[in-house]
Parts: C-alpha cells; sequence; structure tokens
C-alpha cells in the first residue's frame, strides 16, 4: 500500500486542527474573558480566541509540513506555542480517499495554506455563535483546491445533550464531505450578504438583483455553508472587506460540489504566496445559476470596485 499523498495528509491533518481548534474557540468562550482588542475600528475584532487558534493551527501544521506556506490572518509575534496548543493527529476516513491525479506529484513548498481562525470574531462576540467558523484553505498553483470549515456551534441551539460543532472539507476532484448538498428552492432569489460590513454600494448591488430576501449573517465560511445547504441562491458582497483567508477554504469547498465563487468583475482568485490579502472587489458566489447573477451586477457597481 503506497502511502497517501501529500495533500491527503495535509487535509487529513487540517481536519485534526480544526477540530482543536474549535474546541479552543469553546473554551474561550466558556471562561468569560474574550480578550478582545479592536484591529482597525469597532468592527475588526480581535479575541483570545484569534490568537490562540491561529497559534495552535500555524504550529500544529508547521511542525508536520516544515516546507509549506501558512498564512494567517492575525499578525502574530512567532514565540515558541506551548505544547497543549499543537494537535498532530489526523482524519483517518480523508487517508483513505483515492487524491486525484493532477495532485499527486505535489511538493510540501508549491502548497500554501490559507488559515482565518475564527471567521466572524464580530458575531462571536456578539453572541451569534452559529455564525463562527474556522477556516484552513489549501492552494497550489495560485488555485484553492482544498479545505476544511469548522463549524464549533453547530448544533447549539439544539439542547443541552446536542453534540456541539461539525467539520466539513473538500477536496478538487474529490467532492464535499460533512454535510448535506442541498440547492436554493428553484426559482427563488435568496441573496446571503453581510451582516456588520454594510455599505451603500452593498446595497445597491443586491436592489440591483431583485431577490425575493436577504439574510444577513457574517462570516464568509458562514455564507458558503448557507449556499451548500440550499438556504441562500447567491453570496454577493459588493465591498472590498474580505480577504484571502476568509474565501480560500470555502472557495474550495463549493468548487468541488459544482458552484462557484469571483469578485463582481466575474475573475477568480489567486492564492499563491505573494498575492495581495484583500480580495478588493468584492465576492459573487453561487451553488447554481452564477451567469444569471453575474449578469445582473450593476456597472456602477463594477467601476466603484477595482480588482
Amino acid at each position: 500500500m503506497a502511502s497517501p499523498a501529500l495533500l491527503m495528509r495535509v487535509v487529513a491533518s487540517a481536519y485534526s486542527v480544526a477540530e482543536k481548534a474549535a474546541t479552543i474557540v469553546r473554551k474561550v468562550m466558556a471562561a468569560g474573558d474574550l480578550g478582545i482588542v479592536e484591529k482597525t475600528g469597532a468592527n475588526d475584532l480581535q479575541t483570545k480566541a484569534d490568537r490562540l487558534v491561529q497559534m495552535s493551527i500555524c504550529a500544529s501544521l508547521a511542525r508536520k509540513f516544515p516546507k509549506v506556506t501558512i498564512i494567517g490572518e492575525e499578525e502574530l509575534s512567532s514565540d515558541e506555542v506551548s505544547e497543549e496548543l499543537i494537535e498532530d493527529g489526523h482524519c483517518e476516513e480523508i487517508l483513505k480517499k483515492t487524491c486525484p491525479a493532477e495532485y499527486t506529484g505535489i511538493k510540501e513548498e508549491e502548497l500554501v495554506i490559507w488559515v482565518d481562525p475564527l471567521d466572524g470574531t464580530k458575531e462571536y462576540t456578539e453572541g451569534l455563535l452559529d455564525h463562527v467558523t474556522v477556516l484552513i484553505g489549501i492552494a497550489y498553483g495560485g488555485k484553492a483546491i482544498a479545505g476544511v470549515i469548522n463549524q464549533p456551534y453547530y448544533n447549539y441551539e439544539a439542547g443541552a445533550d446536542a453534540v456541539l460543532g461539525r467539520t466539513i472539507w473538500g477536496v478538487l476532484g474529490i467532492g464535499a464531505f460533512g454535510f448535506q448538498l442541498m440547492e436554493a428552492p428553484a426559482g427563488k432569489h435568496i441573496v446571503v450578504t453581510t451582516r456588520s460590513h454594510s455599505s451603500t454600494l452593498v446595497n445597491d448591488c443586491i436592489s440591483a438583483l431583485k431577490p425575493d430576501s436577504v439574510i444577513r449573517v457574517g462570516g464568509a465560511g458562514n455564507k458558503i455553508i448557507q449556499l451548500i445547504e440550499g438556504k441562500a441562491s447567491a453570496y454577493v458582497f459588493a465591498s472590498p472587506g474580505c480577504k484571502k483567508w476568509d474565501t480560500c477554504a470555502p472557495e474550495a469547498i463549493l468548487h468541488a460540489v459544482g458552484g462557484k465563487i469571483t469578485d463582481i468583475h466575474g475573475n477568480s482568485f489567486q492564492y499563491n504566496k505573494e498575492v495581495k490579502h484583500m480580495n478588493s472587489a468584492g465576492v459573487l458566489a453561487t451553488l447554481r445559476n452564477y451567469d444569471y447573477y453575474a449578469s445582473r451586477i450593476p456597472n456602477t457597481v463594477k467601476q466603484s470596485l477595482v480588482p
């Protein structure tokens, strides 16, 4: 039996690392001191959970895959990470899957991992716990090819005995797992968009789509989950707020099930390590019917958002 391809080993490790991250997120919340710091303002927060989770993810993956480039959202000092933050397990089920042929020869130094330790920080601080995700995206040749999304509080409203949290993962050419793929109701245009970063441009763009309804939630990971579980038909964000670590993991999972994500102009996102971190031309994503929404984005909106 040949040993599993590097990509599958990285995804299998990222799965366990994300589960460990979820435990840290829940522990910090349960302890009651979130340690909130404002980064650039009241809508750009960092908590103790963001810091500990990023240290845990980056140190755990770097120890196993030392030549992989890992880019995390938080700027942290490179102090020694305590052993209790290190996760060295992996998901056996993922190792059993066959790596797609085009990815079998990948070397460590060719991979870039984009990490958002806690996507939806503002919602986390406000107790909107189902918005929160941990994102680990894996890119090769500038393209998102695999991703892990953990929802630490999935099921948290289901009562005291409910098992909290779930991990969704996907690889291009294999598919995505850990959730039930559903399409939004046919003929309904349900747009999911930002909850805390709204603007005139964001709202003008949504009005132009004439949606039947609009869902406003936090977190890019959470919005992609709305698409793949059939709760929304398009994710539209006409603003430069989103970053590569927000979109890499969700993009891989969405693309693995036949969806599409681009900027507002229809350009693909690039994830090579030299790329700028900001997705400055916004986000447009759908599970199906991408062209319907893309064709309705107003030119005034496109002109305001420069890639």
